[in-house]
């Protein structure tokens, strides 16, 4: 069934009225844009031309037993109901595992829903029902057993590209992410952006989730590695922490925001880090050293 893109906007508005009166006290719904509502209203009554931002939030859910809090992140694209509601849930009290597990329940659970189907208060109601399982079955996940046979990894490293990488508070959030998580790599700012981040798969997808959330669109994996591992995958791993990579600048562009990277020393640094086949991943030509 297609629908308006106006359409679905009113949907989405009734949907949200009907969240805050679920979850009427402060806090409890937290918009990432405190005037995409406002903005959506105007778009609707014709006083904006352009098509506003998508609504974005989370709702702090209270789970019962056990006594617990799910962050769900929710981001309605302009299209929805008529396309996928993009959903994470998120806990300190669940570990990465158990975590992913979730998210692939109720990841499966929407997906039943036909186009034209507001879901929202169903996940949540979903979410209610049917999370308790993850936090009491998580200690017993990892229960070592008489005969423990050994655990196999797959051990990740992703490449990542994005236009440029300038604002301050976008560099702080990479970098409390990478050493948040147990992932080595760097990020490059400037103009191209590069992120190299490596580790466990579990580990690596859920830094790229968080750093393209709520809406960085100028970013792409170009390219990801992996292997099967059983062990911890120290021996595997090209870099020993995670760092901002600053590099010098081509051109005297004062305070402006648009200078490129030195791509050759990008080339150097890459070469000592053994990934020099990843330059012509990245940028589509053949490397060539510096000094020839």
């Amino acid at each position: 069934m297609s629908a308006s893109v106006k359409e679905s906007l009113q949907l989405q508005l009734l949907e949200m009225e009907l969240l805050f009166s679920m979850f009427p006290n402060q806090g409890e719904v937290k918009l990432e844009d405190v005037n995409a509502l406002t903005n959506i209203k105007r778009y609707l009554e014709g006083t904006r031309e352009a098509l506003p931002p998508k609504i974005e939030f989370v709702i702090t859910l209270q789970i019962e037993e056990p006594k617990v809090k799910i962050d769900l992140q929710v981001t309605m694209p302009h299209s929805y109901p008529y396309v996928a509601l993009q959903l994470f849930g998120r806990s300190s009290e669940l570990d990465r595992h158990q975590q992913l597990l979730l998210n692939k329940g109720l990841t499966s659970y929407i997906g039943t829903f036909d186009p034209g189907e507001l879901c929202v208060c169903a996940a949540i109601q979903w979410l209610q029902d049917n999370s308790a399982s993850y936090f009491l079955n998580r200690k017993l996940v990892y229960e070592p057993s008489t005969q423990a046979k050994p655990v196999k990894n797959t051990f990740l490293r992703m490449w990542i590209y994005s236009h440029h990488i300038y604002q301050q508070d976008l560099r702080k959030k990479i970098l409390d992410v990478g050493k948040r998580l147990d992932v080595t790599g760097f990020c490059m700012t400037g103009k191209p952006g590069i992120i190299c981040v490596e580790g466990f798969k579990e580990h690596c997808e859920e830094f790229w989730h968080t750093i393209r959330y709520p809406n960085w669109k100028h970013i792409s994996c170009k390219h990801a590695e992996s292997v099967e591992t059983e062990g911890n995958g120290e021996d595997l791993r090209l870099f020993h922490s995670f760092e901002e990579l600053l590099l010098e600048a081509h051109g005297d562009y004062g305070l402006r925001n648009d200078y490129h990277m030195n791509l050759g020393q990008f080339l150097e640094f890459l070469k000592k880090h053994k990934s020099e086949h990843v330059f012509q991943i990245l940028f589509g030509i053949e490397s060539k050293s510096s000094d020839s």
